[in-house]
């Protein structure tokens, strides 16, 4: 093994420095290098000092990389331009310097091109100008660290001397590189410490937020705020599958610099996208430069316009399933790092949580908004004049127009119920939805001729926050009201025609938006629906829609007008008689019979709702047990609808009188009963008590109706 010491015996008998000189240097090179804790500024002032105490030509460290196991090269100074770049790394085995770091002694050449251990590397230092050179080891008291190498461009001319001396040296470098490597390493743990500490960070305020909001948008802005402060990025949007389109749609954005160059609420297909890639992998996702350039996405040709490089998309899973992307851009080709990436599917799995919450809270709210709306609704029908809890008719023309219910009822066509003003259209379609498989959900019914034309859009299809001046809320529509139930328009032939195809797309297509929105609502609705005009003849006149029309007329009900049942009089009475009496407070029970003739042949131009207003005015002025019908409001000159038969004449009962005020024939009727019993009020033969009322409330309808005792 001494040729690994030393090539030529005749290079140690060179003369030695001074050994107070070479103290002195070695105090100098101690007090420099105790001075660093950088690897690269101590290796720059070993250089310095060195040359000043050590002629050289080659001057290299060479540190072990426990990591990697192999020696690192770290040339400090070549005269000439050397092939070893530093950072180089060098194989343990087959070098001097790895032999040196494992065997921990030294190894001096005479001769580069003499030697024969290690050859490729000696003709490598050969080729460079390197003749004579020695490795020593550097070693601290805690570990092995490398070698130390110098070297000459003339052969044998390393003394035993400057041997000795770069040991010393060598010795306290490895200390100081030790030292040195140590700080790196602290700083490393520290550097790490803090990316923990604020990626952690991170993650906490993230979860803050999501906690804190429920709305979307301010969940979005929140977490880019969060996230700017640990990763750079350019761009952000959130993308959420659609299952109704099968596109991913971009729920939110943040696009510093460029916000009105892409659109709210922006879809990417599945297969010709970045998101969507991701979103069918599951995977994170990371799209460099001419990569982006093969989807034909305008979004894209946006972003890169702009100048972004590089797209980074992570999978939103939640519950085993993918509800979505986030998505951040940047400027930087070398963006997202994997630490990065690492941090964004930590913060993906939390978003995913929040998204899906605020998307539960918005239904719930809409559910919640679409109960309220129908608990209001379903209050208004128990206020609405109509309050039949049957169909009342035994004739052949009702019969007729029943088993025409019967029959579509099961089904799901849309019905148009024709017939004039109160012969009870809205009972027809009630009894439609009634015997329909629909019969558990909202039956929810709009007259259209009732509701400005400006404003039945609105009532129809709903509106947003802000559509329009005076929307300071949501409005849920009546079509979404009636989601898996029954919606009947009345007076259809009312909607105005610029209202006509938004309706008429929803018949077909069961879809529609919100004034102010656009997102499509997709409903399951039933239509029924009644005019009492002629839409054919509309329809030729231009003022509505033959497409339309033609949708509506599936399946016509002919209503029949009361004067083509009159036997279905006497029944309809003795019903509105028994329903008044109870409401009232009366104790009607006989109808007389001149009265009920009366009624039977009267042509009944106001249809039921007339006789139902007539025998309501009848049983409040019904003193007794007896009707009392006003027979001089039934006229023989009553105007008969147009192809309708005229009545039996009237004429023994027609009175041509004018008709009083029901204040007045109220305020006559309880004057007649005061004159009969000679103003008595009270006991079994008073005035209340033909009147069939209390005393008290006699008294008050006297003093509200200015009725004095003459004196």
């Amino acid at each position: 093994m001494s040729d690994l010491v030393t090539s030529s015996p005749d290079v140690l008998a060179a003369s030695s420095p001074d050994s107070r000189r070479q103290l002195e240097a070695l105090l100098e090179v101690n007090e420099a290098i105790a001075q660093h804790r950088d690897l690269q500024a101590l290796f720059r002032d070993l250089r310095e000092r060195l040359r000043t105490v050590v002629q050289f030509d080659f001057l290299a460290l060479v540190l072990h990389d426990p990591a990697r196991n192999v020696m690192r090269l770290h040339v400090l100074d070549a005269h000439h331009a050397t092939e070893k770049v530093t950072g180089t790394e060098l194989p343990v085995e087959g070098t001097p310097s790895g032999w040196v770091w494992q065997s921990q002694q030294t190894f001096v050449v005479a001769d580069t091109t003499q030697d024969t251990r290690f050859p490729e590397f000696m003709q490598h230092l050969n080729r460079e100008g390197v003749r004579s050179i020695a490795w020593l080891p550097l070693t601290s008291a805690q570990r092995r660290i490398g070698a130390l190498a110098f070297g000459r461009h003339a052969p044998e001319c390393i003394t035993e001397a400057e041997l000795q001396f770069m040991q010393r040296v060598a010795s306290q470098v490895a200390v100081a590189v030790d030292n040195a490597l140590n700080f790196e390493t602290s700083q490393a743990y520290q550097h790490q410490l803090a990316r923990e500490r604020d990626r952690l960070r991170v993650l906490l305020e993230v979860n803050n937020i999501l906690v804190t909001s429920r709305e979307l948008p301010e969940l979005f802005l929140g977490i880019v705020a969060t996230l700017e402060r640990v990763i750079h990025h350019d761009y952000t949007s959130l993308a959420l599958f659609d299952p109704a389109t099968g596109l991913l749609k971009i729920h939110a954005l943040d696009f510093p610099g460029g916000q009105n160059l892409i659109g709210p609420e922006a879809t990417v297909p599945l297969d010709a996208s970045p998101a969507g890639r991701c979103f069918t992998s599951g995977q994170p996702a990371i799209f460099r430069g001419a990569e982006l350039d093969r989807f034909p996405l305008e979004i894209l040709r946006i972003l890169r316009r702009e100048g972004v490089e590089t797209v980074c998309c992570v999978p939103l899973s939640t519950h085993g399933r993918i509800i979505g992307t986030l998505n951040l851009a940047a400027r930087r080709a070398e963006a997202f790092p994997p630490e990065d990436v690492e941090l964004l599917q930590q913060v993906a799995a939390q978003v995913a949580i929040a998204v899906e919450n605020a998307l539960a809270f918005k239904e719930i709210d809409a559910l919640k908004n679409k109960l309220a709306e129908e608990k209001l609704y379903l209050e208004e029908e128990f206020r609405s004049e109509f309050n039949f809890e049957e169909i009342i008719g035994e004739s052949p023309a009702l019969k007729r127009a029943l088993s025409q219910v019967e029959l579509v009822a099961p089904a799901g066509t849309t019905v148009l119920i024709l017939g004039e003003t109160g012969t009870g259209k809205e009972l027809i379609a009630r009894a439609i939805h009634g015997l329909s498989p629909r019969r558990e959900r909202t039956f929810v019914k709009v007259n259209c001729a009732a509701i400005p034309s400006g404003l039945l859009e609105s009532e129809l299809f709903g509106h947003e926050r802000g559509a329009f001046t005076g929307a300071i809320a949501q409005k849920i529509g009546r079509f979404e009201l009636a989601d898996k139930g029954t919606l009947f328009l009345d007076e259809v032939g009312d909607i105005p025609l610029e209202l006509q195809p938004k309706l008429l797309r929803v018949l077909q297509e069961q879809e529609f938006e919100r004034i102010g929105s656009t997102r499509t609502v997709r409903v399951d609705v039933r239509l029924v629906a009644a005019t009492n005009q002629d839409l054919a003849r509309l329809v030729a006149g231009k003022a509505f829609r033959s497409d339309l029309y033609y949708r509506l007329n599936v399946f016509p009900i002919q209503a029949p007008a009361l004067r083509e049942r009159p036997e279905d009089v006497p029944l309809l009475v003795r019903y509105f008689v028994q329903k008044y009496s109870r409401q009232l407070n009366k104790s009607v029970e006989y109808i007389p019979a001149d009265a009920m003739d009366a009624l039977v042949h009267y042509s009944w131009p106001g249809n039921v709702r007339e006789l139902e207003n007539l025998i309501e005015r009848a049983v409040l002025l019904s003193p007794g047990k007896n009707l009392r019908v006003p027979l001089a409001e039934l006229k023989s000159a009553a105007p008969v609808a147009e192809g309708a038969s005229p009545a039996a004449p009237l004429a023994p009962l027609a009175i041509a009188a004018p008709i009083p005020t029901l204040e007045e024939a109220e305020r006559q009727h309880i004057l007649r009963a005061l004159r009969q019993t000679q103003w008595r009020i009270a006991g079994p033969r008073g005035a209340a008590s033909l009147l069939g009322m209390k005393r008290t409330t006699l008294q008050a309808r006297m003093r509200k109706l200015g009725i004095r005792r003459p004196v």
